[in-house]
């Protein structure tokens, strides 16, 4: 820093910031003779005596050096110390008459001999906060020129130094997000209610001050508009966006109070409405969901797979894109405006029918996990009891618990139910046996709450042949999994495939794919051959391990496929 200084007082054009200044011979000695005097400990100098000294001007041409003065201030190394309006709106007798000093800017530069704007990091976002310190910088920028701008005119260097600082950070952001693999809930409502660029930036600020609660002022209508706003006619324009017909207030975002002045009048205080802060600063956390279902029939299933985890054939795949479009904005907009909907949520009923193991549980997971959903998950099984009666009861049970717990968590999860031929199977028609009987008014009750559901509702099972139309007809969609073809179980191998382990030279992830697997079959494989090669001294992955599992697989897959009878 010293050497900065020396430099710049000696010969300013040969100083390792004078690239950096773009001012011209007259405002160098004004900056230096600033300096000079900073280092005096003087700090607010009268332009008057700036230019007299400098350029030994008489009283009316020295107004002429004013111009040199205002370009400093316009670049942002000089400010004034005596108006807090804009430059450009000072006369020029004003400005003579003035006291300027340096600004923080040029000390810095002094300081640190160069503009680095900062050094910016690029990997994904591992951690929530992490991504919403990045918003709040981002949100501290446009405060920062906001500041400016009462001050300056916008061609004022630091003002585009500012700019050229946020679009770094933005673009930063942007380029962060697109490698994120967590879930970002701030960035998914900003998509969910599309809003743009300058209803976006006041939601952060109101954000930013429920985390750091620095200054209530920054609440205040005129201060929220001003972060958003080039000036005052553009912050006229900009007041419709804090009207009571905004979308920010009309769906239900943001709140305010109404505080009267001192001097007559009121302003309007900003929050975020406590459900949706309660939503983002607090996101739900799992052991809440458990806590809640504990005592339930159901059990909770992790939501961490997202639809690039499976493979699927392309037809099955465009079904479920198909489906999840229902979260689209202006699909749902439309299916209201049209009567099919009453409001904003998913609501389908899917079977899912293939042989096992062909991924329709890890599908449904994927499909809770795109619609940011935890995911119920009922063993159909479970339902049959020995018990007369209890069945029915039961298939009852499942539909008022579901509701309870969407009523408690103010949403309404995925529900699978796994394995339900024995809900969707014909029913009989012949008076045979109590057993059948009730089986009968097992499913009639099932039949009766599926007509009512409202939510997410997917049912796995093996066979399609044998449902009953009348619960075909319920469904939304059916959707066919399959075994995978050899370009798929090629893909499988890749993505299961242990990645920091070592592999024998002549491995062929196509030797592999040869044999007929399903996803959970390449899974089991894997994970068994891993344990054998983890407890040799030379733990190296070779072909003949993966194929001795897949053979003893196979042979263990056709005795029990034998044993239940199915077809594959």
């Amino acid at each position: 820093m010293i050497k900065n200084i020396t430099d710049f007082l000696k010969n300013p054009k040969k100083s390792k910031i004078y690239k950096f200044l773009n001012v011209s011979d007259e405002e160098i000695k004004i900056l230096q003779y600033l300096l000079d005097k900073y280092l005096e400990g003087k700090e607010d100098i009268n332009v008057k005596e700036i230019i007299s000294e400098i350029f030994k001007a008489d009283k009316l041409s020295s107004l002429e050096y004013t111009k040199f003065i205002k370009h400093l201030i316009d670049e942002g190394w000089v400010v004034n110390s005596s108006f807090s309006v804009k430059v450009p709106e000072i006369s020029i007798l004003e400005l003579y008459n003035s006291t300027i000093s340096l600004s923080v800017s040029f000390l810095k530069l002094l300081e640190k001999g160069s503009l680095d704007l900062m050094v910016l990091d690029k990997k994904p976002y591992e951690d929530y906060l992490e991504y919403l310190q990045d918003q709040f910088l981002r949100v501290e920028i446009y405060e920062q020129l906001a500041s400016l701008k009462n001050n300056y005119s916008n061609e004022s260097s630091s003002i585009k130094r500012l700019q050229s600082k946020l679009k770094l950070i933005e673009n930063n952001i942007k380029d962060r997000i697109e490698q994120t693999k967590i879930d970002l809930p701030v960035l998914n409502f900003i998509k969910e209610y599309e809003l743009n660029e300058k209803e976006e930036i006041i939601f952060l600020a109101l954000l930013k001050e429920e985390y750091t609660s620095s200054n209530e002022n920054k609440r205040e209508m005129n201060y929220l508009l001003n972060l958003v706003s080039t000036d005052e006619i553009d912050r006229i324009k900009n007041r419709s966006l804090l009207d009571d017909n905004a979308k920010l207030l009309s769906e239900g975002i943001l709140d305010y109070d109404e505080i009267f002045g001192s001097f007559g009048g009121y302003t309007k205080i900003f929050f975020i409405r406590e459900e949706i802060l309660n939503e983002l600063i607090h996101p739900r956390k799992k052991h809440k969901i458990e806590h809640i279902i504990k005592d339930t029939i159901f059990d909770l299933i992790d939501s961490n797979k997202s639809l690039k985890d499976v493979v699927l054939p392309k037809s099955t795949k465009d079904m479920i894109n198909a489906l999840l479009k229902q979260t689209d904005k202006k699909v749902i907009k439309r299916l209201k405006s049209w009567g099919i909907k009453t409001d904003n949520d998913v609501s389908a009923k899917i079977i899912f029918y293939g042989p096992p193991g062909t991924g329709k549980t890890l599908t449904a997971i994927a499909i809770a996990n795109e619609l940011k959903k935890p995911i119920l998950s009922l063993d159909a099984s479970k339902i049959l009891s020995m018990y007369v009666g209890e069945s029915e009861k039961n298939v009852r049970r499942i539909f008022d618990e579901y509701t309870e717990i969407s009523e408690k968590l103010k949403l309404k999860p995925v529900l699978l139910l796994n394995e339900a031929d024995q809900f969707l199977s014909t029913r009989t028609t012949a008076s045979f046996s109590s057993a059948d009987k009730m089986h009968n008014q097992m499913q009639n009750i099932f039949l009766e709450q599926l007509e009512r559901f409202d939510g997410v509702l997917i049912a796995t099972t093996n066979l399609l042949e044998t449902i009953d139309n009348a619960f075909s007809r319920r469904f939304d969609k059916k959707i066919k999994f399959q075994k995978p073809s050899f370009k798929d179980r090629v893909k499988l191998w890749k993505m299961k495939l242990p990645k920091n382990a070592e592999f024998e030279e002549k491995f062929d992830i196509k030797q592999l794919a040869k044999y007929e697997l399903t996803p959970a079959q390449i899974e089991l494989v894997i994970k068994n051959t891993a344990l054998q090669v983890a407890m040799r001294d030379n733990p190296v992955f070779k072909m003949e391990d993966f194929i001795n599992e897949i053979q003893k697989e196979m042979q263990n897959a056709f005795d029990n496929e034998k044993e239940v009878g199915f077809k594959l």
